[in-house]
């Protein structure tokens, strides 16, 4: 999932955004309110997480108008507030769930799953092309009897490419969906990438599935006979 997530102490904020992208998230990490209002602009979210008291406009009021402007992916409030009042008027902004800081780690990965089941794009916790299975919790490929293991950025490309079977990405493309704002890559970071993947996929014989479009960029196919 393409998280953003506002925070604007960086104690908590760094973290919780490695600990995220280690379980194989691209998370926008900012910590005020005024940039995460233009990157909710400017980008789609699978999943919003927001401090409450934040520098500029606090969470509550990004919550209030991310829904008026009719935008459904789900919400997560992270606070120190703790009544019952204060979770009412977080859920009452239009979050979805309401974390209590400090946040214990595990709960957070759990309650993230259980929202991300609440995305409109959610389309289960396997992805599949033919017989090649890509199972999101566990961030693994599976075909037949053979289980391989991927890192966070081999398990990003296959699942972006996964969600658009056939489809042909340029370089650009890929940049702007794998790598974090803020984030510069490499010249050669997505030829790389595309490199390591199809070794992953060749321990389950099917390197070729990644297909080099030559002056555009790559695509995605199930070959027939590998």
């Amino acid at each position: 999932m393409r998280i953003l997530f506002v925070e604007d102490d960086p104690e908590q904020l760094e973290p919780l955004h490695a600990l995220l992208s280690r379980s194989g998230h691209i998370v926008d990490g900012v910590q005020d309110g005024d940039t995460a209002q233009w990157l909710i602009g400017e980008k789609d979210y699978d999943l919003i997480i927001l401090d409450w008291m934040l520098p500029g406009k606090s969470g509550i009021e990004l919550c209030q108008q991310y829904r008026q402007v009719g935008k459904t992916s789900p919400i997560l409030i992270l606070t120190a507030k703790d009544t019952t009042p204060d979770k009412v008027i977080g859920l009452d902004a239009g979050a979805d769930d309401y974390l209590v800081k400090p946040v214990d780690a595990l709960e957070l990965l759990a309650r993230v799953r259980a929202l991300g089941r609440r995305s409109p794009l959610w389309q289960g916790d396997t992805l599949k092309l033919a017989d090649l299975c890509l199972h999101l919790d566990a961030m693994t490929i599976q075909r037949g009897a053979t289980t391989v293991k991927l890192s966070s950025r081999e398990f990003q490309l296959l699942e972006y490419m996964l969600r658009h079977p056939r489809q042909v990405f340029t370089r650009e493309q890929i940049e702007l969906a794998l790598w974090e704002w803020g984030n510069e890559p490499e010249s050669n970071a997505v030829a790389t990438l595309v490199k390591r993947l199809r070794q992953r996929l060749k321990e389950v014989k099917c390197q070729a599935w990644i297909e080099t479009v030559y002056g555009v960029g790559y695509r995605l196919t199930a070959t027939i006979g590998d």
